[in-house]
């Protein structure tokens, strides 16, 4: 068939130009998720490229045309066939708003145990508390927590100086670095069948219930929420959640219900125990700054309110984001 090559290349280069940049926009962004009609555009556009391939092709002289054409056809025709899994490409972002939620989600039940046997030794140590006065000096060994709460108020309150002055950073950073040594030791306890798991979260809570009940008892409420809610309300879930990875690290080990080896459920557990553990440590970074910057103010410096309502609203947006962050999306 004799077909006049200008005209021809003149009238389909759109086409072809148009299949480029879908191609492009396909092999820059791999994990893409293309709509029905872009697929159905990208195929008529490859097979178009395909039959004007072949028409040219018996055109000697239009080399440069047929090698443009063979390598578009070609990386068309990849995308189509390709059955090799892609290089994944990492993107923080993604991860964090996709991933690590859905993977928490994903074993929400191991989180719902580490919230209840964190609420048993919430339990424990209010009664202690309230029970025997006597109990604090066990159950709270920290010299900021050993006063009287009304004692310690008057003291924060009445404070002339920023004894902060000078050295947030490096206390956010020793918070940091404290806190996300606790979430790696709560995880690693799960080596343990679970039993230093449970114990640290049961720990966890008696400290947690003897300080609030403490302080509600001595009527310093308010303090207390302003006091705690702004790191608190991140801190707590993301060392419940580093309690989770613990007790799915010792389920992978005692295998209940699961016929595999060893070796191979704990080499399917440790991608979620790392996506876990690594987004504990982010939430931990932002609850130390918070803890440094913040919650170590009081009034009249900072409103107990404006506190309290800053936490609220920490609590709302992480709630949203372990329970709706990434749904929709493919893993």
């Amino acid at each position: 068939m004799i077909i006049d090559v200008q005209r021809f290349v003149q009238s389909e280069r759109k086409y072809w130009q148009e299949l480029e940049e879908i191609l492009r926009k396909f092999e820059a962004n791999p994990d893409s998720k293309p709509e029905l009609t872009q697929l159905k555009r990208f195929h008529y556009l490859y097979e178009r490229a395909s039959a004007d391939l072949g028409r040219i092709t018996t055109f000697a002289s239009e080399r440069e045309i047929r090698s443009y054409l063979e390598s578009l056809v070609a990386r068309a025709y990849g995308e189509i066939h390709e059955t090799r899994e892609k290089q994944y490409r990492f993107s923080l972002r993604r991860w964090f708003f996709q991933t690590f939620p859905r993977t928490f989600r994903s074993h929400i039940a191991a989180f719902w145990l580490a919230v209840a046997i964190t609420m048993l030794g919430f339990t424990f140590g209010g009664i202690a508390i309230s029970v025997d006065s006597e109990a604090k000096s066990i159950l709270m060994p920290f010299p900021g927590l050993e006063m009287s709460p009304h004692e310690r108020v008057k003291e924060e309150e009445k404070a002339k100086e920023d004894r902060l002055s000078g050295v947030k950073a490096t206390f956010a950073s020793q918070l940091m670095t404290h806190n996300t040594k606790i979430g790696i030791l709560m995880l690693a306890l799960g080596m343990t069948w679970g039993v230093g798991t449970i114990l640290l979260l049961f720990y966890n809570g008696v400290i947690l219930g003897a300080v609030a009940l403490d302080y509600v008892m001595d009527g310093q409420t308010k303090f207390l929420l302003g006091w705690l809610l702004p790191h608190g309300v991140i801190e707590i879930p993301a060392i419940l959640i580093a309690g989770q990875a613990g007790l799915l690290l010792a389920r992978a080990l005692i295998g209940y219900g699961n016929r595999a080896t060893l070796r191979t459920r704990l080499r399917n557990a440790a991608p979620d125990l790392f996506t876990l553990i690594s987004g504990v440590g982010l939430l931990l970074v932002w609850a130390g700054t918070i803890e440094s910057f913040l919650s170590q103010y009081h009034e009249p410096v900072i409103p107990y309110i404006a506190k309290i309502l800053f936490g609220l609203l920490e609590l709302l947006l992480l709630s949203l984001f372990l329970a709706r962050s990434g749904r929709g999306e493919a893993r």
